[in-house]
C-alpha cells in the first residue's frame, strides 16, 4: 500500500510537469528559428550597406579622416586612453546548462589577458542570469542591462550602447569595445567567442578606382556624412548580430535540454504506470484472497475447505 501511494504521488508530480516541459521546448523552437531567421535578414543588409562604401573613397579621398572607423575624427587635442569596454552577453532566463557561466568564465580569462597587459577594463553584461553570475564571482559591473524574457534582443539597445561607445571613442575616453557571447554552432553546439565592436573592421581605402563601377554612382549627399552614418549603421548591426547570435544558441541548447527532459518525463510516466498497475493489480489479489479466505473458500494452507461427505 505504501509503494503504491509512493509511485502513485510521483506519477502525479511527474503528469504535471510534463506539459511545462512541452511548452518550454515549443517556445524555445520557435525561438530559436526567429533568432537565426532575424540573424539572416542582419546579415543581408549589413552586406548591403557594405557594398554603398566602395562609391564613396574617391569622394573622401581628399579628407584626412577617411580612415577613422568612426562616425567623426577623434578631436586632435584629446588625451590618449588605454581603456576598452569588455560587454558580457548572457541570457535573461535560467534553463540553458552552462551557457552563461561559459560566458562569465571566457570573460574572465580575457579580463586576466588585458589587465598583464596594463589596460584598463570596464566591465558591462547584458542578461539577469551573467549578471549574477559575475556578481557572485566578485566582478565590478560600469554597467548592466536587462534582456527581453519573451522575445529577441532589442535593437534599440545594440543602437544605445554603440551611439554611446562611439561618441566616447571619439573623445578619445576609450580605445576599444570588445564583446563576450557564445557564438551559434548548431544544435544545443555553441563556443565562447570575444569580437571587436569598436573600431570596426572597416578598410575602404582598400576599394577599386572608380572607373570599375558602371554606370558610376550619384553621390547627392555629403560624402563624409553619408559614410559616417554607414559606419555608425554597420557597427550597431554587428553588434545586434552578434546579439542574436547568443540568442540562437541559448534557445537551441534550452530546446535540447527540454527536449531530452520531456523524453525523460515520458519514459518515467510509462515505468510508472506500469509500475501502479501492478502494485494495484497485488493489492485487487491480495483483497480477493482475504474476502475468499474470510467467506471459508481457501483454508490456512491455502488448500480449499473438506466438506462432510
Amino acid at each position: 500500500m505504501e509503494e503504491l501511494e509512493r509511485a502513485q504521488t510521483r506519477l502525479d508530480h511527474i503528469r504535471t510537469v510534463a506539459p511545462i516541459l512541452s511548452a518550454l521546448r515549443t517556445i524555445s523552437l520557435g525561438s530559436w528559428k526567429a533568432a537565426l531567421k532575424q540573424t539572416t535578414s542582419v546579415r543581408r543588409y549589413n552586406e548591403r550597406l557594405g557594398a554603398i562604401l566602395p562609391p564613396l573613397v574617391p569622394h573622401l579621398a581628399a579628407s584626412r579622416r577617411v580612415n577613422l572607423p568612426a562616425r567623426r575624427a577623434r578631436r586632435e587635442d584629446a588625451p590618449a586612453s588605454n581603456r576598452i569596454v569588455v560587454l558580457v552577453a548572457g541570457s535573461e532566463r535560467g534553463l540553458c546548462g552552462r551557457f552563461n557561466a561559459a560566458a562569465v568564465e571566457r570573460a574572465e580569462r580575457y579580463l586576466v589577458e588585458q589587465k598583464a597587459a596594463g589596460i584598463q577594463v570596464e566591465l558591462a553584461a547584458l542578461g539577469a542570469r551573467a549578471i549574477r553570475i559575475l556578481q557572485r564571482r566578485g566582478q565590478p559591473l560600469a554597467w548592466s542591462g536587462a534582456l527581453s524574457v519573451t522575445a529577441l534582443p532589442p535593437y534599440g539597445t545594440a543602437l544605445d550602447l554603440t551611439r554611446r561607445w562611439l561618441e566616447r571613442y571619439e573623445a578619445h575616453d576609450l580605445d576599444a569595445v570588445d564583446l563576450v557571447h557564445n557564438a551559434y554552432h548548431g544544435t544545443g553546439r555553441y563556443e565562447p567567442t570575444v569580437t571587436r565592436l569598436i573600431p570596426p573592421p572597416l578598410h575602404p581605402q582598400e576599394a577599386g578606382p572608380p572607373g570599375e563601377l558602371w554606370p558610376p554612382p550619384i553621390v547627392e549627399t555629403d560624402p563624409l556624412s553619408l559614410y559616417a552614418r554607414v559606419v555608425e549603421q554597420q557597427t550597431v548591426l554587428n553588434l545586434y548580430g552578434s546579439l542574436l547570435d547568443s540568442a540562437a544558441a541559448e534557445h537551441s541548447t534550452r530546446f535540447q535540454l527540454m527536449e531530452a527532459a520531456t523524453q525523460n518525463a515520458d519514459r518515467l510516466i510509462a515505468e510508472l504506470t506500469l509500475v501502479v498497475q501492478t502494485a494495484r493489480q497485488a493489492e485487487i489479489t491480495q483483497e480477493m484472497q482475504e474476502l475468499a479466505s474470510g467467506a471459508g473458500l481457501i483454508g490456512p494452507q491455502g488448500k480449499g475447505v473438506k466438506r462432510d461427505a
